[in-house]
């Protein structure tokens, strides 16, 4: 038997941006909404997250529209004084457990059903008693895992393993039994920076990590993405700036360095890699104490005693434990309207803040009609990879930003949502330092945009510039 549930929406997926959306599209509209997924419960990938994993970027930055993460509050002690708290995986799973009940559920708008399989035409089957489940099809569908990450802990080694090789994902780290030899840490990203703090952190000598990069990363610098509007601006303004001067890529990531907005790990090499997952100067100097590097492209065989590489091989003392991290991450999936007949496919809007970029879409959903219109105030942008690419992600979400803010209902909504990181909210103090970042900001901007659509390989527009909302 089929049971038939009653929606509007069919929401496919409970994580980050499933919940942003249904949560601004509740707000403000009058709809029933139906939510899937596979797991045991919303929050998506940070379910099954590893233990000592934090946002990289402020708490406020993430979450639902209606309910802030944390308490926005600025640490005052710590390596990170003066900066706003991040939340801990625990701490972002109780969130959403706690937005879900009391905001979602308790509105009567939303009917969650977890453990549950999508497998299309609006039919979902349960994981756990096998019941099968159909939304009529009035109902739009809502495709909010389109870009939900690949992690460690659900993916596997992107080499091969012979037998007695000893690799753990990072979730295991936790749960060893002994120090192993050597720790050899895989991957460049978030995870893997993370992994090699946590182990620092917990006193183990930066001798005994090697760390293998197959590709350095450019990282953002946490102290200039913050809830502030006169740091984020000031910090929008220096990338124009830098960009408006830039001879290519690469010298657009050297200013910002020089600029204190971007940082790189080793200051000799040129990296490659431009997630630019934010990273404090604490977390810089102790990943600055490991010089096990390896460079030697992708791992391709881990056996007792040896690594394989692209480009070579290492050998490694009995004992050593290679550590997973090598998980893509991010998806860089290939850009479609967010508003198609058959679906609405949730992506970025304004340059990363994928919580803000969905909530954004269920605003826009709840307050216009045509599809056409959607999408020319809300058109996508990616994730970024390598420096062109990050320069790609800049320009069309700075283009995105200045189309939904020529609505004045959209840009007073956006001023009011912690999770834009651009706003300036009606009560804002404007001080000297906010004043000089818009000014420097709106001066940057058009030279700032032509030469990120040169750098980007993009074609240029006759669009009028405007102020980011």
């Amino acid at each position: 038997m089929t049971q038939v549930v009653e929606a509007d929406y069919l929401v496919v997926g409970a994580g980050a941006a499933g919940m942003a959306f249904t949560d601004a599209l509740i707000t403000n509209a009058d709809v029933s909404v139906a939510v899937v997924d596979r797991r045991h419960s919303v929050g998506g990938h940070w379910l099954t997250a590893y233990p000592f994993v934090r946002l990289h970027q402020a708490s406020a930055f993430y979450g639902v529209a209606s309910t802030l993460l944390g308490a926005g509050r600025v640490q005052d002690d710590g390596p990170e004084a003066g900066l706003q708290e991040r939340a801990t995986a625990p701490e972002i799973c109780a969130y959403y457990a706690r937005v879900l009940t009391t905001r979602m559920l308790a509105s009567g708008k939303v009917r969650f059903f977890p453990n549950c399989e999508y497998t299309g035409d609006r039919q979902f089957v349960s994981r756990v008693s096998g019941r099968r489940y159909e939304v009529e099809g009035r109902c739009r569908l809502v495709d909010a895992h389109y870009l939900s990450p690949h992690t460690p802990a659900d993916t596997p080694p992107p080499f091969g393993v012979g037998e007695g090789g000893h690799v753990v994902a990072v979730n295991e780290l936790i749960n060893l039994g002994e120090a192993p030899s050597l720790y050899v840490v895989v991957g460049a990203g978030k995870t893997a920076t993370d992994a090699c703090i946590w182990l620092l952190s917990n006193g183990v000598d930066p001798d005994s990590i090697c760390w293998v990069r197959p590709r350095d990363p450019w990282m953002l610098n946490r102290a200039v993405v913050q809830p502030d509007p006169a740091i984020f601006m000031g910090m929008a303004a220096d990338i124009f700036a830098a960009a408006a001067r830039a001879s290519s890529a690469d010298d657009l990531f050297l200013r910002l360095e020089a600029d204190g907005v971007m940082i790189r790990i080793d200051r000799s090499v040129t990296p490659t890699m431009a997630k630019t997952p934010t990273l404090a100067t604490w977390e810089l100097d102790l990943l600055r104490s490991i010089t096990n590097v390896v460079r030697l492209g992708h791992i391709r065989w881990v056996e007792p005693g040896r690594l394989l590489f692209d480009h070579g091989t290492i050998d490694l003392p009995p004992g050593a434990l290679v550590v997973h991290c090598a998980a893509s991450g991010l998806r860089r999936r290939p850009l479609v309207p967010i508003w198609r007949s058959d679906m609405i496919t949730l992506q970025l809007i304004r340059a990363g803040f994928p919580c803000f970029a969905a909530a954004l879409a269920g605003y826009v959903e709840a307050t216009r009609d045509e599809d056409v219109e959607k999408n020319r105030l809300c058109p996508p942008s990616p994730y970024s990879n390598s420096a062109r690419s990050w320069a790609r992600m800049q320009l069309l979400g700075a283009r995105a930003a200045m189309a939904f803010a020529t609505e004045a209902d959209i840009k007073a909504w956006a001023d009011q949502v912690p999770l834009n990181p651009a706003r300036i909210a009606a009560d804002t103090v404007v001080t000297p330092g906010l004043t000089g970042a818009l000014d420097r900001y709106r001066h940057n901007l058009t030279p700032g945009l032509v030469r990120l659509a040169q750098l980007a390989g993009e074609p240029a527009t006759d669009r009028p510039p405007g102020t980011c909302a």
